[in-house]
């Protein structure tokens, strides 16, 4: 018996291109980060390693350390992804926008052919959008949702309103419905966009719905990555639906 191709709906689709995801040891949510990925693109990821603290600026510090974020990159480095993501919202903005630029070079010096971080993507994403005056949700307690509200700044994005949950561990369990309501009691006529912070906080679902509610952009962590490396492989997003993912499209005009 031989194997006819013609079977195949789209053989075309058997050649994949792929992109390494560096993520947080707790990460959670690997099937979101596929639903804005189109189908001939492959994710492959690896976790950095375990880190014995709750969620706070020293977790945060220590997931974005040089040494273990470069040989995580070059661990993903093997099934040769066209670009790497570093999906992790605290650890990118801990260290403010010095650390964020120094992480990004890391990323590119241990041998990924083009990098993005989540919260590289977040002020990427914000400009194409010309948002400069923002709500922001996140899952974090105050000290490190301050140091998201410093990094925006010193990208001149003003944070107008935000909102904590204060959550130290679990975070990929936070419901659709306690998300809704932390950004329906944050946003604001002053605000011009949404953000939710984190990559271990579901959101794919409630983004369009909050769009057409709110009638302004609303983004999140991994939304924000997946459409920078995927701008960085010349393709577009998945969710068309969505703000962004029509604004940051390659193609879209």
């Amino acid at each position: 018996m031989t194997f006819d191709p013609k079977l195949v709906s789209q053989p075309e689709l058997l050649a994949q291109h792929g992109i390494g995801v560096v993520a947080p040891f707790d990460f959670a949510l690997d099937r979101e980060l596929w639903r804005w990925t189109p189908d001939d693109v492959s994710l492959f990821l690896t976790r950095l390693p375990y880190v014995p603290v709750p969620v706070t600026v020293e977790m945060a510090s220590a997931l974005s350390d040089h040494s273990i974020v470069r040989q995580a990159v070059r661990d993903v480095l093997a099934p040769e992804p066209l670009a790497v993501a570093y999906a992790c919202a605290s650890g990118s903005f801990v260290r403010g926008a010095a650390g964020e630029r120094t992480l990004h070079q890391t990323m590119l010096s241990a041998g990924a052919p083009a990098a993005a971080t989540t919260s590289g993507a977040l002020v990427e994403s914000l400009h194409l959008l010309g948002a400069r005056r923002i709500a922001v949700v996140t899952p974090y307690i105050d000290t490190v949702t301050g140091r998201l509200v410093s990094y925006l700044a010193e990208h001149g994005i003003e944070v107008v309103s935000s909102v904590g949950m204060g959550l130290l561990s679990h975070i990929w369990k936070v419901g659709y419905g306690e998300i809704v309501s932390a950004v329906s009691a944050v946003d604001g006529p002053e605000a011009e966009a949404v953000f939710i912070s984190c990559t271990n906080v579901p959101t794919y679902d409630i983004i369009a719905p909050l769009e057409k509610m709110l009638g302004k952009p609303v983004l999140t962590a991994n939304q924000v990555t997946m459409c920078s490396a995927l701008r960085r492989m010349g393709r577009p997003a998945a969710g068309s639906d969505q703000w962004l993912v029509q604004f940051s499209s390659p193609t879209a005009a």
